[in-house]
């Protein structure tokens, strides 16, 4: 089931996918999980209004590289026509697909009538679809949830205006807004979704393992999936989940030590070299966090790699930690490097 995908006039590798991530998902991670199977990436959302009134922040969220590609950056705003404007820019400074977020249930993000609060408006929803479609001759895709709340679910009635409207697929994570990031995914959405559509449906939602992805796409039939944070700390699912579509192989669920320490050096590094050592070490802080959850004494060590400021001393101490717990590592063994990160 791992196949070559066509968004509209976007040819992809696989249909494999990295989801926007708020504070996630900027360059050095997304080319990180390029490298282990993800052949679309997404920005973190960004605000249309930002765009249009030149902000810096919004344009630093469209920073990429040539071994960024292909990029989806998804656009969130309220206003059909600033929208509309911001797909334009997002399409001159060099995207490969606009993705319309009509999903995100933050609250801030509610109030301004943005995000999924697009689902109780179905009229503006079109509005705004059809606006984007006519600003940009890029594959546009728009990502839903499945409605305000289990008394509200209107994804079917959504995915239809989308398609309708000029949307080349659709990216289903099957919560509500009220749900938030609780609960369980409703998959049987997805499948609902897929029965009544033309386009290709990309199904989110509790992607924790390869064996989840395999999981969704055989009971829903959708045509891919999107890993959100099942990727935290864990860009090896990617290469776990390419390997098991591609010819049933389960790789080990977790990396060596060894390697873990490589990707996750390779990953700071990237960090610094785009932020600086400064807010590099600072901004990576949650990253650890990630990369070590689970693991033992995994607390004390994040306790005392939050202090460091750096990114020798944190490259030491992240040594010295992943060596206790093997038990030794040889000088061999840390020159390891399974992945590289090209910025």
């Amino acid at each position: 089931m791992l196949t070559e995908i066509n968004i509209g006039n976007l040819s992809l590798r696989n249909n494999i996918f990295l989801a926007p991530m708020a504070g996630v998902t900027d360059l050095p991670f997304r080319v990180l999980t390029r490298n282990f199977g993800s052949s679309l990436c997404f920005t973190e959302m960004v605000s249309a209004n930002g765009l249009v009134r030149r902000t810096y922040k919004s344009y630093e969220y469209l920073k990429s590289s040539p071994d960024d590609r292909p990029l989806g950056v998804q656009i969130f705003g309220s206003d059909p026509d600033i929208l509309c404007e911001a797909a334009g820019i997002v399409t001159e400074m060099g995207a490969d697909l606009v993705d319309i977020n009509a999903g995100c249930p933050v609250k801030k993000v509610l109030k301004t009538g943005a995000g999924a609060a697009l689902m109780r408006n179905p009229t503006k929803f079109a509005a705004i679809v059809k606006n984007v479609r006519k600003a940009t001759h890029l594959p546009l895709t728009v990502k839903i949830r499945s409605g305000w709340g289990h008394d509200e679910l209107n994804a079917i009635e959504i995915a239809g205006i989308a398609e309708g409207c000029g949307a080349d697929a659709l990216i289903l994570h099957p919560r509500t807004v009220k749900q938030g990031f609780s609960g369980v995914a409703d998959w049987n959405l997805i499948e609902m979704v897929k029965e009544r559509a033309g386009i290709p449906i990309i199904g989110s939602g509790d992607i924790r393992r390869p064996e989840d992805a395999l999981a969704m796409m055989e009971e829903t039939g959708c045509d891919g999936v999107m890993v959100g944070r099942g990727a935290l700390g864990n860009p090896w699912i990617f290469r776990g989940i390419t390997t098991l579509l591609s010819d049933g192989t389960v790789s080990p669920s977790t990396p060596s030590l060894v390697e873990r320490e490589s990707v996750i050096r390779l990953h700071l590094e990237a960090y610094i070299s785009l932020y600086g050592e400064k807010m590099g070490v600072k901004s990576f802080r949650k990253h650890l966090l990630w990369y070590t959850k689970g693991l033992k004494e995994g607390s004390k060590f994040r306790k005392a790699a939050v202090a460091v400021n750096e990114v020798g001393e944190l490259h030491e101490m992240l040594h010295k930690y992943l060596q206790s717990l093997a038990g030794g590592i040889s000088h061999a063994e840390r020159l390891y490097s399974g992945v590289t990160i090209p910025i």
